[in-house]
């Protein structure tokens, strides 16, 4: 019977080890570029309104909802 230390040691568990990591980091990695471009949307926000668009037009160019426009306008 192996002990959870001889477990540890074997190939299949490394290479399960590593692989469970890399799905990790790369979850991660995703998770940060999509902040990122909503980030990025929501900054925007101000400079479309300047131009003279409404809510709804905002929306519709950055694939938002409605009230994520709404929202990041009373938060100036």
């Amino acid at each position: 019977m192996f002990s959870l230390s001889d477990l540890k040691q074997t190939k299949v568990y490394q290479e399960a080890l590593e692989e469970g990591r890399e799905e990790g980091r790369e979850e991660g990695r995703e998770e940060g570029r999509q902040e990122g471009e909503l980030a990025a949307k929501l900054a925007s926000i101000p400079h479309l309104l300047a131009l003279g668009l409404n809510f709804e037009q905002i929306a519709q160019a950055l694939e938002l909802e409605i009230e994520q426009v709404r929202q990041a306008t009373q938060g100036e």
